[in-house]
């Protein structure tokens, strides 16, 4: 009888799922057709390069801010095929301020700084008053603080601090910081400000808040601010496996992370290593590094997720992810000389690189997809303004790289 009940549960369960689809299907918008059409066609073959794809993603990046559906001075979190222009996001308008001010100061264009102050302004206008900041779109509920999203905007209001006005910046820029301080477990793990939008547990790709913290501790340092990142990044290595891949580290499913907190994870140990070179960080960097340098297919392509033997888990790629990892090869490349992480880099960025549209409408036109195909199980029909941040920041790297002609080692 049991036997029986089981099957008839999995039909009917089956059965819900295709009527769902069915549903979403004939609902789906012509422009999400075509470029789901588009994109199951195949990667297409034409790159349009490195400096190309920085300035259409700026003007991406600008147009998130102009168009967010709150039209308060953060940027939109995405643009959707399915419903257009989302509100602005904290986190991550936090973290797309750094970006804006290296493009403004390379460029010699004000209106990029004007664009990281707004931004900035914002963002110290929507800031607790104990010094924390919210999980979410600005209009989402619960409005709660929230550990990621607070070391998120810190790494911007420290650039702030930094390079705009220490003045107006500063002080915000330090009750985030205290805040993530007072906040922290003995251990080094943050348990007491999770994010209402993921998947309660501990996340060991919070060595990108610890980030945070050392860009605070170079701006007002002797405030432990950089000890207490350490801890973190400490206690997110006893999660790492001996092939390097981590524990507790997804949004959903911490038996198959997204490349993209991979990446968080693998960034925020670098930048520890950044700050205090020592050589179980940079192991436990090159280990994470290697794990993923072993999946890199040869056109540049990384399944979206991956399991603890490094296999792929998912048909799809996460953009994100490719060029965080990207972006993380390029660094590690600087620091050991191994010509295979530069090489590694190149390879991911020139894949993401071909899945832009440089020349189309404007919502979508240097934006980047949350997956490639554009239906896949990670920002799925949308195009993310964290993505374009990472990716601007990665092919800026790999110009970096041509311009200095690196002269890496294979090791």
């Amino acid at each position: 009888m049991g036997y029986r009940k089981n099957i008839s549960m999995n039909a009917f369960q089956h059965a819900a799922t295709l009527a769902r689809r069915w549903r979403e299907e004939i609902r789906l918008p012509q422009a999400a057709r075509r470029e789901r059409t588009r994109d199951r066609q195949g990667l297409p073959q034409n790159d349009p390069g490195a400096a190309t794809a920085i300035a259409a993603g700026l003007e991406w990046l600008c147009q998130a801010q102009d168009r967010s559906a709150t039209k308060d001075g953060g940027a939109a979190r995405h643009y959707s095929l399915l419903t257009g222009w989302a509100s602005s996001y904290p986190e991550t308008s936090g973290y797309i301020v750094p970006t804006l001010l290296r493009e403004a100061r390379l460029s010699g264009d004000p209106k990029l700084e004007a664009r990281a102050r707004r931004m900035l302004d914002w963002l110290v206008s929507i800031q607790f008053p104990e010094g924390g900041f919210q999980g979410g779109v600005v209009d989402a509920l619960p409005r709660v603080p929230v550990t990621f999203n607070t070391g998120q905007i810190l790494l911007g209001l420290a650039a702030g601090a930094a390079e705009l006005d220490r003045a107006r910046y500063l002080e915000p820029m330090r009750k985030a910081a205290q805040w993530l301080v007072d906040s922290q477990d003995g251990d080094g793990c943050w348990r007491r400000h999770p994010t209402p939008f993921a998947k309660p547990g501990e996340k060991a790709y919070e060595t990108h808040v610890a980030w945070g913290l050392f860009e605070a501790d170079r701006v007002l340092p002797g405030l432990g601010f950089g000890e207490t990142g350490l801890r973190q990044v400490r206690w997110a290595i006893a999660c790492q496996h001996p092939n390097g891949w981590f524990e507790k580290c997804c949004l959903s499913d911490a038996e198959r992370p997204l490349t993209h907190t991979l990446g968080y994870v693998l960034r925020g140990i670098i930048e520890a290593y950044r700050l205090m070179p020592a050589d179980d960080l940079l192991m436990a960097a090159i280990r994470t590094a290697d794990g993923l340098l072993g999946v890199l297919e040869p056109d540049g392509r990384l399944p979206g997720r991956l399991d603890k033997e490094w296999r792929a888990a998912a048909p799809w790629v996460c953009l994100t992810g490719s060029v965080q990892i990207a972006h993380c090869w390029f660094l590690l490349s600087d620091i050991t000389g191994n010509a295979q992480y530069r090489e590694g880099a190149r390879l991911a960025n020139r894949y993401v690189r071909r899945t832009l549209v440089i020349d189309g409408q404007p919502e979508v036109r240097g934006g980047v997809k949350g997956s490639f195909p554009v239906d896949g199980g990670y920002g799925r029909f949308e195009y993310l303004n964290w993505a374009c941040k990472f990716m601007i920041d990665a092919n800026r790297m790999e110009l970096d790289h041509l311009a200095k002609g690196a002269t890496d080692r294979v090791v």
